[in-house]
């Protein structure tokens, strides 16, 4: 008879890293169950599992000490200051407030290392393409060639970009979205589900397109379009105008300090492998 059976070789490495989700909603509920997916992927693949997914932060008080789907929520988003060997991954924002995960961002103000990526084990991501820190990718979510992804972009599932797109920080595609090649999408957009957007048009910074829209010309910063064509509804709301005037405020003052010899001032916003 065999003696007890030693460690598997092949499921050494490093230990898991602390993966910290801010936010316990739908967003925050659907990327646990991608990290747990990718722990899944690995053990299945012989690996050490890549993450120990420590809980959710939350600023609602009615949260604390309770689990969410099997996960604990450890407290307010400021406890993941109490953490520091944790990775970081902000999951908030809806089509009623989009402009929420920008604010939580800057509020915590965390260094860009801290942020994590997490990649459904069954999205496609071509070696061309390139995602930002903090940036969230659901299941069977697809990026086929040379396609450019910021900081903190939520992509929820089936969504397809196709070539040469860019999608600026803190933009949010639905599920179901689908992007022609060369479409640009500005800082902070928000594609509803289902909507699709012609190659080589822009959606500005701050807009919203509503779900199920075809989009087959430019949209401009800060405006909510819908239909099939898209046309402009109205200005979008009042915290996404917020960080739009924000922004081109901070730009302005960015090219006087330039002009004074100081140079450009330093934004999140260039994607990283």
């Amino acid at each position: 008879m065999s003696g007890a059976a030693g460690p598997d070789p092949a499921r050494s490495g490093p230990a898991a890293t602390d993966l910290v989700i801010v936010g316990a909603g739908g967003f925050a509920r659907e990327t646990a169950q991608a990290v747990r997916a990718v722990n899944a992927d690995d053990a299945a693949r012989g690996r050490a599992p890549r993450w120990h997914l420590a809980g959710h932060l939350d600023d609602n008080p009615a949260l604390h000490g309770r689990d969410v789907d099997g996960v604990p929520v450890l407290g307010g988003c400021e406890r993941v200051h109490d953490l520091p060997g944790a990775r970081v991954v902000v999951c908030v924002g809806s089509p009623r407030d989009y402009a929420a995960r920008a604010r939580l961002v800057r509020r915590l103000d965390l260094p860009q290392d801290r942020f994590a990526t997490v990649v459904h084990p069954t999205a496609a991501v071509s070696d061309s393409s390139v995602l930002g820190p903090g940036t969230v990718l659901l299941a069977h979510s697809v990026l086929t060639a040379a396609v450019l992804v910021g900081a903190h972009v939520a992509v929820m599932p089936h969504v397809v970009l196709t070539h040469d797109d860019v999608v600026g920080d803190f933009a949010t595609l639905a599920s179901g979205v689908r992007l022609g090649g060369g479409t640009r999408l500005g800082r902070g957009a928000y594609v509803g589900s289902g909507a699709l957007v012609r190659e080589a048009t822009t959606v500005g910074a701050w807009s919203l397109v509503g779900m199920g829209s075809t989009v087959l010309g430019d949209v401009p910063p800060g405006e909510v379009w819908i239909g099939s064509p898209a046309r402009r509804l109205r200005e979008a709301g009042g915290p996404a105008l917020d960080e739009l005037r924000a922004e081109a405020a901070g730009s302005d003052a960015s090219a006087e300090g330039q002009d004074a010899g100081r140079g450009p001032a330093t934004r999140m916003g260039s994607p990283v492998t």
